[in-house]
């Protein structure tokens, strides 16, 4: 176990070193998140980068030196290594310093928070792709005990080939075993939509406050840490709206700058949450210097998915902790129909009440009916899938002031009053 790590941000050519510093200030976060220290930590630029060790030897070795000066166990690279750059750097630090970027220290994390079987799944199949490729790096020690001698260097690449089509053979099963569990999840969610109810999806970036949010509006638990990637696998609740019309709402899967591909694609299952609601709440965190650059990972990775013509509600969070009063009116201009919110405090939730039911009428006829007491299996179905604003018993039926969803408008148009008058 590593408990002292430097980071090490690389601003390459044609990048800058404001969004470098953004990225490492995110990196330390996640590498906190895993409960290790941070002792040391450096930007440096380069006009070219090098295929050994990203940047020249010379460099290398002044900040391997760094590293053992501050007493750090583990250097942590915010830009992306190949398996012979990491085993380089490895080399450089006579094997005393762990060398890992920051697509391990998100697959660890992952690796700590998934919950249900998928979940697992999906980290154990990004793992296991990770690792392979790395493998002969692991295996470079045997070059050393070699000696010249045939049946030693036949017997490290023999074990090298069957540590390999061990780890495709694992990667095979958990694919097979993800298509299982994807199709169980298919059915339940068919299950879910026969008695179909609206839907949203709460997406952003990670530690925006979405679960938060997500119990706030359910009146739920759900585990809610200032940490990143709290959430991994998607939590559906059902939400109380003040018409009566039911709602359920899922929290997702934060997103993250330079999130590894392998992640992406494992948890795009995860993220179709997103994809079949009828509409989303994207969260941001109002107090973020890099809210911007958050929102547009986060639209980013929605366009990816399919999801970005998908009616949303943009929903500042976290008011109650401003450090900065005059951010409010600069996010107003740029984002003209945002709410501002506290899920702590609940400030702005009413408002946010009121555009989800906005949104669902627009998809809902609003009509006024009268109900035959014999069909009383049509008002608890309304109650059910529809939104019941008023209900009052009369001597010849019951008057519903009631939101239709367009699968029921054959069955109550015979009970539709000629005049929408109350």
């Amino acid at each position: 176990m590593v408990e002292k790590a430097m980071l090490i941000g690389i601003t390459l050519p044609q990048g800058e070193e404001s969004t470098t510093r953004s990225l490492l200030d995110e990196l330390r976060e996640l590498v906190t998140t895993l409960g290790i220290g941070i002792q040391h930590e450096r930007i440096i630029s380069i006009r070219k980068p090098q295929a050994k060790l990203l940047v020249g030897s010379g460099k290398a070795e002044e900040l391997v030196e760094e590293a053992k000066a501050h007493g750090c166990d583990v250097i942590v690279f915010d830009n992306e290594l190949t398996p012979a750059q990491q085993r380089n750097w490895e080399k450089a630090a006579d094997d005393k310093i762990l060398v890992i970027d920051r697509q391990e220290v998100i697959l660890d994390i992952f690796g700590t928070r998934a919950q249900t079987k998928e979940a697992v799944l999906q980290v154990e199949l990004a793992r296991l792709e990770y690792n392979l490729p790395r493998l002969k790096s692991a295996w470079t020690h045997l070059s050393r005990q070699r000696g010249g001698g045939s049946m030693q260097r036949d017997a490290g690449e023999t074990q090298l080939e069957l540590d390999q089509r061990m780890v495709r053979t694992q990667i095979s099963r958990v694919k097979r075993e993800l298509v299982s569990v994807i199709k169980h999840r298919e059915v339940q969610r068919k299950k879910r939509m026969t008695v179909p109810v609206p839907t949203c999806a709460i997406v952003g970036y990670t530690n925006a406050g979405k679960s938060s949010l997500l119990n706030k509006l359910t009146n739920s638990d759900i585990l809610a840490e200032d940490k990143l990637f709290a959430t991994l696998d998607p939590t559906s609740r059902r939400c109380p709206l003040p018409s009566g019309q039911p709602l359920v709402v899922t929290d997702t899967v934060g997103f993250v700058r330079n999130l590894p591909h392998r992640l992406v694609d494992a948890f795009k299952a995860t993220l179709e949450e997103a994809i079949v609601s009828n509409f989303l709440i994207h969260v941001l965190d109002v107090n973020s210097p890099e809210v911007e650059a958050h929102a547009k990972t986060t639209l980013d990775v929605l366009n990816d998915l399919g999801a970005k013509d998908k009616k949303m509600i943009t929903v500042f969070n976290k008011i109650d902790d401003m450090w900065d009063d005059s951010v409010i009116p600069s996010l107003k201009i740029t984002y003209p129909d945002a709410l501002f919110i506290s899920a702590h405090t609940g400030e702005g939730i009413p408002e946010l009440l009121q555009q989800i039911e906005a949104i669902i009428e627009s998809d809902f006829a609003q009509l006024r009916l009268l109900v035959p007491h014999e069909r009383y299996d049509l008002v608890a179905r309304l109650h059910r899938e529809g939104g019941v604003r008023k209900e009052e018993a009369r001597d010849d039926g019951t008057y519903l002031v009631s939101s239709v969803p367009e699968r029921m408008l054959s069955a109550v148009k015979p009970y539709i009053l000629a005049s929408q008058e109350a």
